[in-house]
């Protein structure tokens, strides 16, 4: 029955467009046969259901010529990897790996830990997102994947990070010792740098050109003017091109917009396959919450998740702040979860949201700072007024809807300004030093509505 099915999929290719078919066909595999029918198995839920509306008549229709008027076939979802198909039979150097620890983040070679909760099972996934996941979804699960790069691209909280960690869960899961690089923009600089002044720079280009497989790279927005960056990334991204290695990248803004990126990283970069993720719609947000509630082994009334879908329409963090707020006041005030309950969280959520403007942080950062507004949009390159306007800026990027162009208008300065404001404070928050308090403090009078 396999050779059947594989004699199928053979016929199949041919009569279909190739990208179409490594998509959706080549990821079904033979499970087993019962009786007169064959099992066959695909990665999660998602890619079952366009199977079956999509191909389903053209599959029992080869099957049906090559063995018989009476062979069917069911196609169910595999189980116990994230949904992860594994192949029957490994080569020697996967065979004796080691399983992972359940519940425990998966390690890649290098880089931050993948989170194991981030699956492509426990994706939702939408007509916002579609795309993107079945673009994901299809890299990590072919060997040789028609497109070996891919770039997700949204605001904040949309699911980049999910879906790009997802890929690197499910190549682990099925080829442990491929060597998966997961790591940020940010953390590639400060790793080159590192490299210069230890004087191992050919170790660290000898890691990414010939030691790694998969590379997972975010927030490639944050290598707006890192001119020697940029042409170390671009002369690594040529070496894995070449060897047919995959490549996931994500940024916060699309890579025509990003500034003073050299036209020869933007040509590498540019050769992936390009996904946009928009805001979820309202059945995804219903879809999502209830999800997440579910996770969480949380019983949450029908009303209640429709009316906090209605109300919450930012983004995915919003959502499962939401979820969150609703639950945990419940749980801690012996309240029942009811449409009252939630729409006193979600006031204070939408009240704290709606206020904070940019002109709030101005003036909540100058006072912070003892300085005017007037000094911080002024071109003075006094070190407590430029401090003030880049956490200024980092604020109103993380607290407001206002695109990068918006704010740099407010603040009388050019988009790379911007880019550039936000990317020095973020590094100083990751060393956890006196900005890092700062913004602490002026986030907690934010998000307190104590301005």
């Amino acid at each position: 029955m396999e050779k059947i099915w594989q004699k199928v999929k053979s016929t199949i290719k041919e009569t279909l467009p190739s990208h179409v078919y490594q998509m959706w066909i080549e990821p079904v595999h033979f499970l087993k046969a019962t009786g007169e029918s064959i099992v066959l198995i695909c990665p999660n839920n998602f890619l079952k259901k366009r199977i079956l509306d999509n191909f389903g008549e053209l599959m029992k229709n080869e099957l049906n010529r090559v063995a018989g008027d009476r062979c069917n076939f069911l196609l169910e979802v595999s189980r116990g990897d994230g949904g992860s198909y594994k192949p029957l039979h490994h080569d020697d150097k996967t065979a004796t790996s080691q399983m992972a620890l359940p519940g425990v983040n998966i390690a890649p070679k290098n880089g931050r830990l993948l989170r194991r909760d981030f699956t492509f099972d426990r994706f939702v996934v939408g007509q916002n997102n579609d795309f993107a996941y079945m673009a994901a979804l299809s890299l990590a699960s072919q060997k040789k994947p028609a497109q070996n790069s891919l770039l997700l691209f949204s605001p904040p909280g949309m699911g980049k990070s999910h879906l790009a960690q997802a890929a690197g869960n499910q190549i682990l899961s099925a080829l442990p010792n491929e060597r998966v690089f997961y790591i940020t923009a940010e953390d590639f600089t400060n790793e080159m740098v590192m490299a210069f002044k230890r004087n191992s720079i050919d170790v660290f280009k000898d890691k990414y050109r010939s030691c790694c497989d998969v590379l997972l790279l975010e927030d490639i927005h944050v290598l707006s003017g890192r001119t020697r960056t940029q042409e170390e990334l671009a002369l690594i991204l040529d070496y894995l091109n070449e060897t047919g290695k995959k490549i996931i990248y994500s940024s916060c803004i699309p890579l025509s917009k990003i500034p003073k990126m050299s036209d020869q990283l933007q040509s590498r970069i540019a050769l992936s396959l390009i996904s946009e993720i928009e805001p979820p719609d309202f059945q995804t947000r219903v879809k999502i919450l209830r999800h997440k509630a579910r996770d969480r082994a949380l019983r949450v009334p029908s009303e209640v998740i429709e009316f906090m879908a209605s109300e919450l329409k930012q983004n995915v963090r919003i959502l499962e702040s939401g979820l969150i707020g609703v639950t945990t006041k419940s749980c801690l005030l012996g309240m029942p979860i009811d449409l009252a309950l939630a729409a006193s969280v979600i006031k204070n959520i939408q009240t704290t949201h709606k206020n904070i403007t940019i002109d709030v942080i101005k003036n909540l950062v100058s006072k912070e700072f003892g300085i005017s507004v007037h000094d911080m949009i002024s071109d003075s390159r006094k070190q407590a007024i430029v401090r003030s306007r880049q956490i200024a800026i980092f604020l109103s990027r993380r607290y407001t809807e206002q695109t990068i162009q918006s704010i740099g208008t407010n603040f009388n300065r050019y988009h790379a300004t911007v880019i550039h404001s936000i990317n020095a404070v973020e590094k100083e928050i990751k060393a956890k030093g006196p900005v890092q308090k700062q913004v602490a403090i002026i986030e907690g009078k934010l998000t307190s509505g104590n301005f």
